[in-house]
């Protein structure tokens, strides 16, 4: 197993326990815990916020045939319990999917006190989430995330939803679970691939919030890599509570949340366009943060040595399914329909330094499609930056 450097923090084993993170939010402040372990006693922690008139467990049937006997176990005192599996594949992230979900719940008789709880990665969440959040107006919801771009990410924040053909999230609803149970154990049974992938979101919060975390990355890379368990549970812990700082003085996006989405304009095309068959989430946002480091870079606001770091750590996660080589004309359309696109202009999170972005809309369409054309070069090359691309 590789080593760990401890310069930032030290760790052992010994120091490795629960940590609940608060998030505040408009609907109510809600906790996030994390320690091994904790999907063993997660019917525990939901006893702990009420009784509930029936609980129902949503997830796929590939995650519930690896997870679903050690949450049965835990939840074996909640006595009207049924499950709910769904196809967890991009792809099926859908009204469909919502559709088939609520009437699901129809046919067990779930009520209005009835909760909801998520276990599984983005997609479950998603959608779970969107259906607690319009089922009967309202019912209960919580978290349990198996995945790396989950437990640091799209767990936490109360953002839920779908896609459409047209675009990446259109469709969804703020709707902030009441709990977020994070055990980085079930990662240890994760697919490589998806694992690598969801790595992308813990190298978002280093460019975005946190040179320190940038930086430990760079240094513990091969350890996260082989899933040790004080590195894991290091960056997991950071990546949220930098996510609960920005979404607790900005839950509805409307303005500092926005840097959350570094890389994911490019992200998001990138997945609509390959009809979201390509890529995983993780992997789409990889490319775009190479691609808005560069960007950056071409708009004076990267410098060259942050771009080559943001590139270099990216690659790092292992190979990346192709660029869709010569459809820069259908990204771009796919970006002007992206959620974050206003009054007119495309806007784009870029980083003015590693550890500190925000969000610019006066970027001009020729040089983003500049980008677009360069951005297959960046896994094959390790040659000196373009410079300015003038088109």
């Amino acid at each position: 197993m590789a080593v760990l450097d401890c310069t930032v923090p030290k760790f052992s084993m010994k120091n490795i326990n629960v940590k609940s993170i608060r998030v505040r939010s408009g609907a109510g402040d809600y906790f996030v815990r994390v320690g091994p372990g904790l999907l063993n006693h997660c019917g525990r922690e939901i006893g702990k916020l009420g009784d509930f008139s029936s609980l129902h467990a949503v997830s796929s049937p590939k995650v519930w045939k690896a997870l679903g006997k050690r949450t049965r176990d835990s939840l074996s005192k909640h006595r009207n319990s049924h499950v709910h599996l769904f196809d967890d594949a991009e792809a099926q992230k859908n009204l469909k999917s919502v559709e088939l979900l609520a009437r699901k719940l129809v046919r067990a008789g779930a009520d209005r006190r009835a909760l909801l709880l998520a276990v599984g990665g983005g997609v479950v969440g998603d959608v779970a989430g969107f259906v607690a959040a319009s089922y009967l107006r309202g019912v209960s919801f919580v978290q349990v995330p198996t995945t790396v771009v989950a437990q640091v990410d799209s767990a936490v924040g109360g953002k839920t939803g779908v896609n459409l053909p047209e675009g990446k999230n259109l469709v969804g609803a703020f709707f902030p679970a009441r709990l977020v149970l994070i055990d980085p154990d079930v990662l240890a049974s994760l697919p490589g691939r998806e694992f690598r992938g969801g790595l992308a979101e813990v190298i978002k919060y280093g460019v975005i919030a946190d040179a320190k975390l940038f930086a430990f990355l760079e240094r513990n890379f091969e350890a996260i890599l082989a899933r040790d368990a004080a590195a894991l549970q290091h960056i997991i812990q950071r990546s949220l509570e930098i996510k609960a700082e920005v979404v607790g003085k900005d839950e509805r996006e409307s303005g500092l949340r926005e840097i959350l989405n570094f890389g994911h304009t490019f992200g998001h095309a990138l997945e609509s366009v390959t009809q979201y068959k390509r890529y995983q989430h993780g992997e789409a946002v990889a490319w775009g943060m190479m691609c808005a480091a560069m960007l950056g870079h071409e708009r004076g606001l990267t410098s060259p040595e942050d771009v080559a770091r943001i590139v270099s750590l990216v690659r790092r996660m292992g190979s990346l399914p192709p660029w869709p080589a010569g459809r820069s004309k259908e990204l771009l359309k796919a970006m002007w329909s992206d959620k974050k696109a206003r009054g007119g202009k495309l806007r784009f999170v870029l980083a003015n330094r590693i550890g500190k972005a925000a969000t610019y809309a006066d970027v001009p369409e020729k040089t983003v499609e500049s980008v677009l054309r360069f951005a297959p070069q960046l896994t094959k090359t390790t040659a000196k930056l373009p410079g300015k691309f003038n088109g």
